[in-house]
């Protein structure tokens, strides 16, 4: 509407005609003190201070997370979370002005709240593996983000974390204050804008909406001379400044107990708001709580062997049901054991209560694949050892799992008890290795599990001398293989440092000796003796008893009949094999070593087969059955082999066998490769156009063999050993100064091979003692190995005795003979390759004139078609 008709007076626009009062809907009231045009009614304007503007941003951003956060999608929350930070970025300059740099609450809480969602996802590894890889690598990212960005608050968020609620309510008092002022000026100003509607009654504000309905405005706007003079009145009375008639005028008490009112509702409100978000949450324990909780026993009643077997029953009835708390059967099983102890009701009641505690503990943690808790670890350890003493206790108490429950005797000796020890301390020691599979093992906590071994194995030992007196054979052969599998990789330094002094205490290679001898006379089955024999192996190899290894490994026959065994079996073959190639290096047997290792470096599978970790796989993903158990199959890391040594053992061994032969057959153009990983190596090496200082484990190996090609024994050495190799590779073995003696050695011994093979067709003769003096080498070691090569045909030359030369036949082919009778040979292959291929097609001279089906190799005569008699009439042609 036109500002010009809002300056008419009251009575000319009562003198309108309706069609004008139909084009004015509101007509403006009669006074120029205030105006209002049409688009400032149907919108009004809100002004906002930039901290409002800010903090909008902000909270908007904050709903958005945390509805992220109840969907789980960590890559729309990584990028609200990235907008939360560009927003507060902006609002750092607001707040560093207008609040003293004094850093929002809810900004600190939000943040407190993302880094405990974040920690407790991160922390549930099956939810991770769950996850999708978007999902997965955005949870990793945002992790690292928020790590880097909390680090700039965390004066702000300890304080929070100390005290949240103190923190919380000084923010909601500073809202509810920022709240009043702005509500009162709300107030202000739907006080002027309630100006506009001066005729509405209290009486008349209810007819107004009913009749608004029927487009009727006469109710509204009132038409009475009463009005108008009234108005008028007004006018004169308030000088034009008709707003002061309209504004609330209350006293100071009523605007007192109005803010009171105001924060009163607004806190009621934020606590009905956080009831709706958060809940009322109890804490609960895994697993649910028992239906009906049974009573132990009444108040007066008799307790005896039979009340206690029968509430031992009815509580291990419950047991695999759904519904039972197993954390409050176990207490239960607990009480009543304490309950049976008090009363003095005998071992055989004890001792039944314990093995049904122990089972529960086992039966606790219902997931297979994944370890035991450590509380309930240290409860399993405690009641075993007690249960172990219980029996060691009292020899007229027999166990067995041969014993039905009908006949087992509580009353009177000798007690009968249906259960079996070995099965307990053979699911501990499984709980055992899962615990260590579990771990982190550059952790802490890998350590203190560690430490629990001492214990395990004293357990272990309790039993096996409990059955040495009670139990059979096949008992104890399974207890003597948990012994076993306890010590068979560990290093016993005594068995290097005994004297004859020591002969009374037994080291380890005696104690093996024992257990072993004894499972390989008493056990039937194969498997359990297969296991000793190769842990007997893996400890002579391991302590450099070098012959005994190899007569048990060549007598076992094991490598014929391993790959009928089970897995784990073959994961221990794999793991002595390895222990025997690296204790024939240690001994100088370069060649053994080689062939012990061959298998398992050559497939590059090595960490897969040592079941030292799991690798990707190429051709097809794993399912996850498939990973979990392979992950069930890994061995604890304190019983790993060094992956790098054990290809460095390799990698040497194949150069001081390659490297010669090489040389040797250096025009032959079938020669076999003795190592492919080693060869591969090389050409890897010969394709690079700039080869620089070797860094790598691998690089000097390389570089040490090109110096062994070309004759330079000194350069090889120090390639191969030197500090940093030393650091890595050599140090790691017993005794290394003798390993560095001895590859020294070799190295020595197989350059002068290799140049005596590469250098023959120069010399005419060479005398021993320049061989001796340019490889250090004694005149006897360089006699021996001249010999040994004239011997097996390798090297054709004679040994002249009384001057101590070397004298060259020169019957080997010089460079250019040896290209021309490779190129001889290759032509040969050819033309005998056509030759075959037009017989194929034609058939022999002699057997062209039979039928098809008598030559070899011929096609087939088609249906119809006498070739001989063809071939006879071209013949007569021919001779006509």
């Amino acid at each position: 509407m036109s500002r010009f008709f809002a300056t008419i007076s009251d009575s000319e626009s009562e003198s309108e005609s309706s069609e004008e009062e139909l084009l004015q809907p509101r007509p403006a009231i009669g006074t120029g003190a205030f105006q209002f045009s049409d688009d400032e009614e149907e919108a009004k304007r809100v002004v906002r201070s930039s901290k409002e503007k800010r903090y909008e941003e902000l909270t908007n951003l904050i709903k958005q997370i945390r509805s992220h956060k109840k969907n789980k999608d960590m890559s729309k929350m990584l990028t609200s979370f990235e907008d939360l930070t560009k927003a507060f970025s902006k609002a750092k300059l607001v707040i560093d002005r207008e609040d003293s740099g004094i850093l929002p609450i809810f900004y600190i809480r939000c943040l407190v709240e993302m880094e405990d969602f974040v920690q407790e996802q991160w922390e549930d590894r099956l939810g991770r593996k769950n996850m999708s890889k978007n999902n997965s690598r955005s949870l990793a990212t945002f992790r690292q983000k928020l790590k880097k960005y909390n680090k700039d608050f965390e004066t702000d968020i300890e304080a929070y974390r100390e005290n949240p609620e103190a923190e919380e309510a000084q923010d909601e008092d500073d809202q509810s204050s920022d709240l009043d002022d702005k509500d009162d000026d709300d107030d202000d100003e739907f006080k002027v804008e309630n100006f506009k509607k001066t005729s509405i009654s209290s009486d008349s504000k209810s007819k107004f909406a009913r009749d608004e309905a029927d487009d009727s405005d006469d109710s509204y706007w009132g038409s009475s001379s009463d009005e108008g003079s009234s108005s008028s009145s007004d006018d004169e009375k308030y000088a034009g400044n008709l707003a002061a008639k309209f504004l609330k005028k209350a006293s100071d008490k009523d605007t007192e107990k109005a803010g009171e009112k105001k924060k009163k509702e607004k806190k009621e409100k934020r606590e009905r708001r956080k009831e709706e978000e958060e809940g009322e949450w109890t804490e609960v324990r895994d697993g649910f709580r028992l239906l009906v909780k049974p009573k132990m026993f009444a108040k007066d009643a008799e307790i005896n062997h039979v009340v206690v077997v029968k509430k031992l029953n009815e509580i291990l009835a419950a047991r695999g049901k759904k519904g039972t708390d197993r954390s409050e059967q176990i207490a239960m099983l607990q009480e009543l054991y304490n309950i049976g102890e008090a009363h003095n009701l005998g071992p055989a009641v004890d001792v039944k209560i314990m093995f049904a505690i122990v089972s529960a503990i086992y039966d606790y943690n219902p997931n297979i694949a994944t370890c035991m808790r450590n509380e309930m670890w240290s409860k399993c350890l405690d009641n075993i050892l007690n249960l172990l003493k219980k029996l060691s206790d009292n020899p007229d108490l027999t166990i067995g799992e041969h014993i039905q429950e009908d006949s087992e005797s509580f009353d009177a000796p000798p007690y009968r008890i249906r259960g079996c020890m070995l099965t307990v301390a053979e699911r501990l020691d499984e709980e055992f290795t899962k615990m260590l599979q579990g771990c982190d093992a550059h952790s802490p906590e890998y350590v203190e599990r560690l430490k629990d071994e001492t214990i395990v194995v004293s357990i272990i030992e309790m039993l096996q001398e409990y059955l040495s007196t009670r139990g059979n054979s096949g008992e104890l052969c399974r207890i003597y293989l948990r012994r076993i599998e306890h010590v068979y990789y560990k290093f016993d330094g005594i068995v290097f440092e005994k004297t004859d002094e020591d002969k009374n205490d037994q080291n380890s290679i005696e104690l093996m000796d024992r257990l072993c001898k004894f499972i390989y006379s008493k056990d039937n089955t194969d498997r359990i003796r297969t296991r000793a024999m190769l842990c007997h192996i893996y400890h002579h190899a391991l302590h450099d008893n070098w012959y005994q290894a190899r007569d048990l490994m060549l007598m076992s026959h094991l490598q014929d009949t391993i790959h009928h065994s089970d897995v784990p079996t073959q994961i221990l073959y794999n793991r002595t094999m390895v222990q025997v190639g690296l204790c024939a290096f240690r001994h100088g047997n370069i060649k053994d070593a080689h062939n012990a290792l061959l298998d398992i470096q050559s497939g590059g599978r090595a960490k897969e087969l040592l079941a030292q970790g799991l690798l990707l796989q190429r051709q097809h993903e794993r399912s996850s059955e498939q990973e979990k158990i392979e992950k069930r199959r890994q061995m604890p890391f304190h019983m790993h082999i060094n992956l790098e040594l054990l290809e460095c053992v390799y990698l040497v061994s194949a150069m001081l066998m390659e490297i010669p032969y090489m040389a040797a057959h250096e025009f032959d153009t079938r020669r076999r490769i003795i190592s492919k990983n080693f060869n591969h190596q090389l050409k890897i090496s010969d394709r690079q156009p700039l080869v620089g200082p070797p860094e790598s484990m691998r690089e000097h190996v390389v570089a040490a063999a090109k110096a062994m090609r070309n004759g330079n024994w000194e350069a090889c050495k120090n390639f191969i050993v030197n500090d940093k190799m030393n650091a890595k590779v050599w140090d790691l073995f017993h005794q290394a100064d003798k390993v560095r003696v001895m590859l020294t050695k070799k190295i020595q011994e197989e350059t002068l091979r290799t140049y005596l093979f590469t250098y023959s067709s120069v010399y005419d003769s060479i005398s021993l003692e320049t061989l001796s003096d340019m490889f250090q080498l004694e005149m006897p070691t360089v006699y021996g190995i001249i010999s040994k090569m004239i011997i097996n045909e390798e090297l054709m030359v004679s040994l002249d005795e009384p001057t101590q030369t070397v004298v060259m036949h020169r019957t080997e082919p010089t460079r250019l003979q040896s290209l021309a009778l490779q190129l001889a040979d290759k032509l040969g292959t050819l033309v005998e390759n056509n030759e075959r291929v037009f017989e194929m097609k034609q058939g022999s001279f002699f057997n062209r004139g039979q039928p098809s089906y008598q030559r070899q190799g011929g096609y087939s005569r088609p249906q119809g078609q006498d070739w001989s008699n063809k071939w006879g009439r071209r013949q007569q042609r021919q001779y006509n």
